[in-house]
């Protein structure tokens, strides 16, 4: 035995990625007694500027966008009692397709032996015995949450850690009601096209395919002041148009796809942790 703690490592995106997937599992094993660590990869510079100014629009200055979403970031940490938040800094890369991709320094550029050897120090000096991060598609094909994907899983080559490994995902029957709870709260959801569909019809897995369910309902009022926190992004946070009583109705499991185990726990599990404690 060692009197090291329990360690979660979550590898995210930008600011705000850490409350909309994992902020339920992330206050849960807080308030466990288990060590949080929060690293974000970019500085979210490619957000929504004040007054809801767009990327690429006049007035819209991603350094100062960064500067803010970064104090947004730490009282996210704060409300979800994160212990340890560490900040790679890359430029936030912008939605697929934007000319921001292909920017210098941005994280969509950055060779991944590069990202993932950053990563892999934080591993050595954190030791996680779970690390969650997204799937290969970055769940939904967001540039900068692929290299999150691929920085993670390269890094955990580089050491000599066997964590629990964990990709983010949502079951298929949640996501066929999406629309549904989206028009429940007044959004207009023009029916996509074919190859929209199809896409949509990739995003996260069958039901019977998710190895890991944890009940997170205790938390979801947490979960719901940590998107709040990013008030900056409040106009993309459709989940902050719900209110906080049927937000914590409807998201009060958070989903997981378990990749890498030495424990031997069964599946399905309801734990994270399950085989560790």
């Amino acid at each position: 035995m060692t009197d090291r703690p329990l360690t979660l490592m979550a590898v995210h995106a930008h600011p705000d990625d850490e409350a909309t997937g994992t902020g339920g599992v992330l206050a849960r094993y807080a308030a466990e007694g288990i060590r949080t660590v929060l690293v974000t990869c970019t500085d979210g510079g490619c957000g929504d500027g004040p007054g809801g100014v767009k990327p690429g629009d006049p007035g819209h200055d991603p350094a100062a966008v960064a500067t803010m979403r970064r104090h947004e970031l730490t009282d996210s940490c704060e409300v979800l009692k994160i212990s340890d938040l560490e900040m790679l800094d890359y430029a936030d890369s912008g939605m697929a397709g934007w000319p921001s991709n292909d920017a210098p320094g941005s994280f969509w550029r950055t060779p991944v032996e590069e990202g993932a050897a950053r990563l892999a120090e934080l591993m050595r000096h954190y030791r996680p015995d779970v690390v969650v991060t997204y799937d290969e598609n970055g769940f939904y094909g967001h540039p900068d949450h692929i290299q999150a994907h691929r920085i993670t899983m390269a890094a955990l080559e580089m050491t000599d850690l066997t964590p629990k490994v964990y990709w983010t995902t949502m079951p298929r029957s949640m996501m066929g009601r999406f629309g549904e709870i989206m028009r429940e709260f007044g959004e207009d959801m023009p029916e996509p096209d074919p190859a929209e569909a199809a896409a949509l019809a990739e995003i996260g897995l069958p039901d019977d395919e998710i190895t890991t369910w944890v009940d997170t309902t205790a938390f979801s009022g947490q979960k719901f002041d940590a998107l709040a926190a990013h008030a900056s992004q409040g106009e993309n946070i459709f989940f902050l148009r719900m209110g906080k009583e049927r937000f914590g109705e409807l998201m009060g499991t958070e989903t997981f796809v378990r990749v890498q185990d030495t424990t031997g726990a069964p599946v399905p599990e309801n734990d994270l942790f399950a085989g560790l404690r």
